[in-house]
């Protein structure tokens, strides 16, 4: 076994159908296994009712995608309307740069609200015409803070964001693999994956979870994690690509925490 190796982890990852492939793929070429468990269902909205929406709002000066989501399902209704790009992360930059768009707005580290709120293109915004694409909901951070510095902020929603359905034996296998110590790590990718994850468990896997070792990126989702589930050994991955979630693993796996 080489020191990268996750040879003997087993993680859950709750990451949406379609979504979890690139880390799933990271996890066994390191010699893991992985459980998925899609906690959240993604589902893009009807490109006719987006672009009609867009065709009503204010022409923007800025748009900015909050996820690589919003990237997909927003971009080709809005790509053409002469606006600079923002992205609020890398994962987000290299969905827009993967269409041949141009990312001209993006934090220098870190991947959300607040760490693209410090870049220097959205300190004076006053008189700007902002469009933040996103799903039905979300913070309000970006909108709110853009308001206060002067900016007419829109909102545009392009794909539904909602608590995954899962069949009750799916559910009831993984509750069996739990109570037999068969699941080693658990992954979150946000606190919204992290309330839904905590729903969808019967009381028998909840109480496994508070003894699993839980890996997610960003200060505010660990913070929510310690507050949901006080106790729980909680890993701050340096950001939400698969390879960032990989090496939390492999510091999971050599630390002995599982």
């Amino acid at each position: 076994m080489t020191e990268e190796s996750l040879a003997g982890l087993r993680v859950l990852v709750t990451r949406p159908a379609g979504q979890s492939d690139e880390l799933v793929a990271a996890i066994v070429g390191s010699g893991g296994e992985a459980i998925r468990f899609p906690v959240i269902r993604i589902s893009g909205r009807d490109p006719k009712i987006v672009a009609g929406e867009f065709a009503s709002l204010p022409t923007p000066d800025i748009v900015i995608f909050v996820s690589s989501n919003a990237a997909e399902h927003g971009l080709p209704a809005v790509r053409d309307c002469g606006a600079r790009l923002a992205a609020i992360g890398p994962a987000t930059s290299a969905a827009i740069s993967a269409t041949g768009a141009r990312v001209d707005i993006a934090p220098t580290k870190g991947f959300d609200s607040e760490q693209l709120l410090l870049h220097p293109e959205l300190q004076n915004v006053s008189g700007k015409t902002v469009l933040i694409v996103r799903g039905k909901s979300g913070r309000e951070l970006l909108g709110d803070t853009l308001r206060e510095r002067g900016a007419d902020v829109s909102y545009l929603a392009v794909y539904d964001r909602e608590r995954n359905t899962i069949p009750a034996a799916e559910v009831k296998s993984l509750d069996e693999a739990w109570r037999k110590g068969r699941i080693d790590c658990v992954t979150v990718m946000s606190v919204e994956t992290l309330q839904n994850l905590l729903l969808l468990l019967p009381a028998t896997s909840l109480e496994a979870l508070r003894k699993t070792p839980l890996v997610a990126p960003g200060e505010r989702v660990i913070q929510t994690v310690m507050e949901l589930v006080p106790g729980i050994p909680a890993i701050e991955a340096s950001g939400p690509r698969a390879a960032d979630i990989l090496n939390a693993l492999k510091e999971v796996r050599h630390s002995g925490q599982n």
